[in-house]
């Protein structure tokens, strides 16, 4: 009885020490007072520090952009190769852009990697995917290209994920598991090149579709107006051959005709004779790069079976 008496007393001793105290610190009636206390102020901090909104970092909007300019080059793709030609270039150099932007602002993330490299791939292909239809004797070349690129990539990225964990970048390599993709992917200045030198290949291509009769010999010349008139003085002639042999002027053949000579092929073929060897590089990297993805995930197969025991044994009769 005195026992109890002497703890009430103490507990009224100690109350008024306590009257002066912020409710949230307030000791609470299981003894776990301290870890309220914590918990709460955690809870505050959270709550006053603004959340970050991934979407809006520069290096993201650098991406956005990016894929409006690709949007507007695919437009003018058909018919006016030097507007295409110049957005397709300037969305293709931001790319350098979003990651010296990421790593200025540090706003490296996995949305903007994977951001990063599916607009590289879509363009890509837009762009391989007409050279198909320009060129159809080699449409199941840029075909494969497709394949390859995206194929490659994407089993780059998955195994860097499965096997090196979510941290992880696709740009890490290690040398151990294969130099040239180190190399390509660590230095900066040799994938700049690669990257560039392989689009500016394919913008090449795209150019002498609308010059070279040597890559696309179904390349016709105009009737120019002065010609026409000389078929018959002072009879009204059609000079537009278009007119004459499509009646739909969104055909493919139409198109073609359309394309006929618009500008000189001296520089693209420059362009492409430059750009060649290291397009040819390109796709040998992307080709190494499918095959050690593959074997990689293969080795965490094999470790992911032995360590749930497996291939079981089969029991004999």
């Amino acid at each position: 009885m005195a026992g109890a008496k002497n703890r009430r007393q103490g507990t009224a001793a100690a109350a008024p020490g306590l009257q002066g105290q912020p409710h949230e610190h307030a000791p609470t009636v299981n003894g776990n007072g301290s870890a309220h206390v914590v918990e709460k102020d955690e809870r505050k901090e959270e709550e006053e520090e603004p959340k970050e909104n991934i979407f809006l970092f520069w290096p993201n909007i650098i991406g956005y952009s990016r894929i409006v300019l690709a949007i507007a080059s695919l437009y003018y793709m058909p018919l006016h190769p030097r507007t295409c030609s110049l957005l397709y270039s300037i969305s293709c150099l931001l790319d350098a852009l979003d990651g010296y932007a990421a790593r200025y602002f540090e706003q490296s993330t996995r949305f903007g990697a994977v951001l990063d490299m599916v607009t590289d791939r879509c363009t890509t292909s837009c762009l391989l995917v007409f050279l198909s239809s320009a060129f159809p004797r080699w449409a199941i070349l840029f075909q494969g290209l497709i394949a390859l690129d995206f194929s490659s990539h994407y089993m780059h990225m998955f195994a860097t994920l499965a096997m090196g964990g979510n941290n992880t970048s696709h740009k890490n390599v290690d040398k151990s598991r294969s130099w040239i993709l180190s190399l390509y992917y660590t230095n900066k200045t040799v994938l700049f090149i690669a990257c560039a030198l392989n689009e500016a290949f394919f913008i090449a291509l795209y150019l002498l579709s609308f010059s070279s009769p040597l890559l696309s010999p179904s390349l016709l010349e105009t009737v120019p107006d002065h010609a026409a008139e000389a078929i018959h003085r002072g009879a009204q002639v059609n000079s537009s051959l278009l007119r004459h042999l499509f009646s739909n002027p969104h055909s493919a053949g139409a198109l073609e005709l359309a394309r006929a000579n618009k500008m000189d092929s001296f520089w693209p073929w420059v362009f492409a004779g430059v750009s060649f060897p290291v397009m040819a590089l390109k796709q040998i990297i992307n080709v190494v790069q499918l095959v050690k993805a593959s074997r990689w995930l293969a080795e965490g197969d094999v470790a992911m079976r032995k360590a749930q025991g497996l291939p079981r044994k089969r029991k004999t009769a």
